[in-house]
């Protein structure tokens, strides 16, 4: 039998963090936009609104059709799923898979429909962020980071006062953190190497890992760990 353990649930985290970063850090140098967090833009948008001029129409074009793909990413994910909480029974494997191949379109329109290819990316960010964002008491964000940062000072505090806060709970903004920035320097990487295919790449890449996770979810009885950390 195959119990998912903290340690596996934070792994799981760093590698969809790693992605979503990679996703972000790529559409930022390539379109100026950000696709799995969007508080930044919009408050660019609003301090210059008056006057707006062609450059601020462009971004804010963009920003709104990125929020519109992340809350509708984020509103898909709630209908497949129903409950914000981890539940090792809901199908993630084969909603990540689809995330991939939505990325894979994304790719394609790119060069042809960029506005298009934003809409798609921020909703399949919306979309990860909600796969479970909540597990054991704990913010589980793999787009962005300040629920994470959130969380940990809260932890932080409650153990500072003597709570009895487990260790993981504490690890987990550190390690998510850490795969963040990874994957916004592998993605400046592709483009340092004029990479165009950074898209596509990151749309394969969820594809397996969704396949990945179907395979060992189906080859053994998976069962989540109820307490403690370890395997």
């Amino acid at each position: 039998m195959r119990t998912i353990t903290p340690n596996k649930i934070v792994l799981g985290g760093c590698i969809l963090a790693f992605g979503a970063s990679f996703l972000n850090t790529g559409f930022l140098l390539s379109a100026g936009i950000s696709v799995s967090h969007l508080t930044g833009d919009i408050s660019r948008i609003g301090s210059g609104l008056s006057p707006i001029n062609h450059a601020e129409g462009d971004l804010l074009i963009k920003v709104t059709l990125a929020s519109l793909g992340f809350m509708a990413g984020a509103t898909i994910s709630g209908f497949l799923l129903h409950h914000p909480t981890l539940e090792i029974s809901k199908p993630y494997g084969r909603i990540l898979s689809s995330l991939g191949v939505w990325l894979i379109i994304s790719h394609f329109a790119f060069s042809k429909v960029p506005l298009l290819s934003i809409m798609i990316a921020a909703a399949v960010c919306g979309a990860q962020n909600a796969l479970a964002n909540r597990y054991r008491g704990v913010v589980l964000r793999t787009t962005h980071l300040t629920g994470l940062f959130t969380d940990f000072g809260i932890h932080l505090g409650m153990k500072i006062r003597g709570h009895d806060i487990e260790l993981w709970k504490l690890l987990i903004p550190v390690w998510i953190t850490i795969s963040f920035l990874l994957g916004a320097v592998a993605s400046s990487f592709f483009f340092l190497h004029e990479r165009s295919d950074w898209l596509l790449i990151s749309g394969i890449a969820y594809i397996l890992g969704g396949i990945l996770w179907s395979i060992y979810k189906r080859t053994g009885r998976v069962e989540q760990a109820s307490s403690g950390i370890g395997g």
